[in-house]
């Protein structure tokens, strides 16, 4: 039974340093796409107009 002891134990670490690096890798994508790492700036344009008030239509003027 213990002759064999050495080698499970060394695949499961190689397995966790592979999982722990994949989920690095996964970490790293999500913050560069979510803008962590480029340092964007978001702006918004807030330049906002007001239409000029339009003259009402002046009504006929009725001769009595």
């Amino acid at each position: 039974m213990g002759e064999n002891g050495g080698g499970s134990g060394s695949s499961v670490g190689v397995v966790a340093v592979l999982v722990i690096f994949v989920i690095v890798i996964v970490l790293a994508f999500f913050a560069y796409k979510g803008g962590l790492f480029s340092g964007k700036k978001t702006q918004v344009n807030v330049n906002v107009t007001v239409p000029a008030p339009q003259a009402s239509p002046q009504r006929p003027v009725s001769s009595p």
